[in-house]
């Protein structure tokens, strides 16, 4: 593994991806965010590494799982350190990453901005979000 690298797989998650919220099906990317991504992210970002993940690999995503996942990254870190920390590889369907980042990050910014935090459909162990700079980790409502 390449120095100030971390990775992750999404098929080592599930190799069918699901819809967005967890009480319309399993493995959502309700589900894969609180239990994956955020606490990767988090730790990439505690140690001063990048975040890789890996799209390929699924039998395919339904762009609701990715938004979800993704956007509620945004909305916990902010897009400038996501972006900053974050690193997508798919050579499968590269238009996963553009609608990644160049749609997904900028909504939910502005979601994060105007203070509109996202549904949650399950109680959640804690996960990680940055708090004035700090990352706090609590049961966050």
């Amino acid at each position: 593994m390449e120095p100030n690298k971390r990775r992750l797989n999404i098929a080592g998650y599930s190799e069918y991806p699901g819809p967005r919220y967890c009480n319309q099906g399993d493995c959502s990317g309700e589900d894969f965010y609180h239990l994956k991504l955020n606490p990767e992210f988090a730790e990439a970002v505690n140690s001063k590494e990048t975040l890789v993940i890996n799209l390929d690999g699924t039998a395919g995503y339904a762009s609701s799982f990715l938004d979800e996942a993704f956007g509620n990254l945004v909305f916990d870190f902010t897009e400038e350190l996501v972006r900053r920390n974050l690193e997508l590889i798919s050579k499968q369907e590269p238009d996963w990453k553009e609608m990644i980042f160049n749609e997904v990050f900028a909504d939910w910014e502005e979601r994060r901005l105007k203070n509109k935090a996202p549904k949650k459909t399950e109680k959640h162990q804690e996960w990680y979000r940055l708090e004035k700079g700090i990352l706090n980790k609590k049961k966050w409502l």
